[in-house]
């Protein structure tokens, strides 16, 4: 029976998500076999994953080609998110992207040295014309690495639309081995009005799943009243890796109908921030789980498809209904979760009384929240719903509610700070206090004549924090009026404890050099075939600050020949 069902509904699911997309016009990046370690749109902290991350066997500095003819049409260099990463064109209209690379091929490596010393920094990004930087379809462009933000060596790829769109490489015909079914990890019910019960509570239930032989589920049966809805953490694995992935398609069927359906073939980069209203964000704040909500409400993703009333379940008194849960990866292995539902007005039980404070967001109007020397700025469409808002201010504290409302976008703390000394107020910032020793941890901080203003994604509490403390530069792999001729690379470590590297600059007799930063080892290097070096005696200078201001001034002297 089950293959009977997997069949149809695999049919119904491959009519109805026909592939318009180019089948042999991509080839491989790289010159091993494709291995994934993260898929398209797998759910990240606070955006969708936008493309593939490929295994490069734990290795830095495999080649990468360019998938198909083209030309290289921006290249972007930064300390941290896709570090160096290239985007080439193609005269079909798609971009493909290669992120968290080592290097350039020599060609596009030199055009970019030459901008990054014309405007003395690492950090840049360009824009080159048609002409500039040609490729063929499985040219040399770059070498693969663990730049940016990467958390190991792979090859970050996308294939993006005109319109700068992310859609997933498979659709284009890449081949991945994959036989394993999608893992169903919980399955939960929400009560999703003050008049809604499961299982005799107005409170979400995590319910029993039980595995079956043939890797379906089934759920012991649930008494339920009023509108509800449900929520699956779910995984993927394909056949060669043991990362755990997102999945490509999950439906649910409510009494044999299609109700809702999110499909992760494309999204815009604009609407990634929506993945907070997708999952269950109390769930993963205070579990770092991750529940899809199988429901839509206050949503604008486009990976919705197929909803029925918003995915909302109306279930009545004395009726008996069947939910199903089909969770597919990109190879059409599916698992499906069955609930039996009846419906039982008689159980419900006492709901919960909720305490509102006096403060309510609206999320369609500007709120200001002030108390003391204290204020909070929420612009509109800040929220996605309507909610009363714990606000406490206790000395420099601020208490703003728990991290367990999803915020659109990022809103204003300000601290009046007019009754610090200018040196003590110099060097404060705002911090997030976090963990049981509420340690601060700094988020991004302006100063505006007698006011710190912090910007914010997260509720929670939050405090003045003071750095006094300098940033540390030692040498890595050279001493003082040290002989380096022989070194290709000049090393330098730099670290700042409480708030960060702000910025940076090293010069050579009072020449700017190009170093590049890598953050997740604190290291500056400076590669001395640059040719910028040429003299014997020289005095080396670099200059580190951090998120307040502080800086550091480190001097050196070293010999090359």
């Amino acid at each position: 029976m089950r293959i009977l069902l997997s069949l149809f509904f695999l049919a119904t699911f491959f009519i109805n998500a026909q592939n318009t997309y180019p089948q042999d016009y991509f080839s491989n990046p790289l010159e091993i076999p494709l291995i994934l370690s993260g898929t398209f749109a797998e759910l990240r902290s606070n955006h969708f994953h936008s493309g593939l991350d490929i295994k490069t066997q734990q290795r830095r500095g495999l080649k990468v080609k360019a998938s198909a003819s083209g030309f290289v049409s921006r290249i972007k260099v930064s300390h941290f998110g896709y570090g160096k990463a290239l985007y080439i064109t193609h005269p079909n209209g798609y971009t493909t992207v290669y992120a968290h690379l080592q290097k350039f091929a020599p060609e596009i490596e030199a055009y970019i040295k030459k901008h990054q010393y014309e405007k003395e920094s690492y950090e840049i990004e360009l824009f080159p014309t048609a002409k500039t930087l040609p490729v063929a379809q499985n040219d040399l462009v770059a070498y693969s690495g663990n730049s940016g933000g990467s958390g190991g060596p792979h090859l970050h790829y996308e294939i993006r639309d005109k319109e700068e769109r992310p859609i997933n490489p498979m659709l284009f015909g890449f081949d991945i081995k994959d036989s394993t079914l999608p893992l169903i990890k919980s399955v939960y019910a929400y009560p999703l009005d003050d008049n809604s019960y499961i299982n005799k509570s107005n409170t979400k239930q995590k319910l029993q799943l039980i595995p079956l032989k043939n890797g379906d589920y089934t759920i012991k049966n649930i008494k339920a009243y009023g509108t509800i809805g449900f929520g699956v953490e779910t995984i993927d694995r394909q056949d060669l890796a043991a990362n755990t992935n997102g999945v490509y398609n999950i439906q649910t069927f409510f009494n044999g109908k299609r109700n809702f359906e999110l499909d992760f073939g494309r999204f815009a980069f604009n609407e990634t921030k929506h993945i907070n209203q997708l999952i269950d964000y109390e769930h993963y704040t205070t579990k770092r789980k991750r529940i899809q909500k199988l429901y839509k409400k206050n949503n604008p993703l486009s990976l919705y498809k197929s909803i029925i009333k918003n995915g909302y379940l109306s279930i009545k008194d004395s009726t008996y209904s069947v939910y199903k849960i089909r969770v597919s990866d990109f190879k059409g292995n599916d698992a499906w979760v069955t609930i039996h539902i009846k419906g039982d007005k008689k159980s419900i039980g006492k709901p919960k009384e909720k305490e509102p404070t006096p403060y309510l967001i609206k999320a369609k109007k500007v709120t200001n929240l002030k108390e003391g020397k204290i204020s909070v700025d929420f612009e509109k469409h800040t929220f996605y719903d309507d909610f009363h808002i714990n606000f406490e201010v206790k000395g420099d504290t601020l208490f703003l509610h728990k991290n367990v409302i999803p915020a659109k976008k990022r809103f204003n703390i300000s601290y009046d700070v007019s009754a610090y000394s200018g040196e003590d107020k110099s060097k404060l910032y705002i911090a997030r206090l976090a963990g049981r020793k509420k340690t601060p941890y700094y988020i991004p901080t302006k100063k505006k004549d007698s006011f710190l203003i912090g910007r914010t994604k997260a509720l929670g509490t939050f405090g003045l924090a003071t750095d006094t403390i300098k940033p540390s530069i030692s040498p890595e792999n050279f001493k003082e009026g040290q002989w380096i001729s022989k070194y290709r690379y000049l090393k330098i470590k730099i670290e700042d404890e409480e708030t960060g590297i702000s910025k940076y600059r090293a010069t050579v007799n009072g020449k700017w050099i190009l170093m590049e930063y890598d953050y997740k080892k604190n290291m500056l290097t400076h590669d001395f075939n640059d040719g910028i070096v040429t003299d014997t005696k020289n005095n080396l200078k670099v200059i580190v600050t951090d998120k307040v201001g502080n800086n550091t001034i480190f001097e050196a002297l070293f010999y090359r020949k």
